[in-house]
């Protein structure tokens, strides 16, 4: 069990709370299809192209999804600024109401703040000395206070 308070660090999968990345294997449907990963469903929904999409999505590794997302000779959405945080907090969630181990890892961290610590990332992540804006650590924070509330009114 995980402190109540305090801060919880991730970023490699294979470390503690790795579950957290979005490289974690952990599949899920939204939107009608199977996903690998949330980094597959995320990097896929930059791009209006369905065959490109498609592509991401059966690609072998969220890290091939990642480069795939990042390939700048694909035409991006027009709104994709204004909408990546709410696909990623669609996809965050499907991950973890869809695995009730998961679920339970993340009500686990009680109120404890959650960061993506990584100098590779200044807008998900912290950008490792914590200038970074976390966005991904407060998408989980947001879904745990959703599941923290939706199990109240399961009672």
């Amino acid at each position: 069990m995980a402190e109540t308070t305090g801060v919880v660090n991730f970023y490699s999968v294979g470390d503690e709370f790795g579950e957290f990345s979005n490289f974690a294997p952990y599949q899920f449907t939204l939107a009608g299809e199977r996903w690998p990963t949330s980094e597959h469903y995320f990097q896929a929904q930059k791009f209006e192209d369905k065959a490109y999409k498609t592509k991401i999505r059966k690609s072998n590794s969220p890290l091939l999804a990642a480069q795939m997302g990042r390939d700048r000779k694909q035409k991006l959405r027009r709104d994709w600024e204004s909408v990546k945080v709410e696909v990623m907090r669609a996809a965050v969630l499907a991950k973890f109401t869809q695995h009730d181990e998961l679920r339970a890892l993340l009500l686990s961290t009680g109120d404890s703040k959650l960061v993506e610590h990584t100098e590779n990332d200044d807008y998900w992540g912290d950008g490792g000395d914590g200038s970074g804006k976390n966005m991904l650590g407060r998408i989980l924070m947001k879904v745990r206070e959703s599941l923290r509330l939706s199990q109240v009114s399961e009672l």
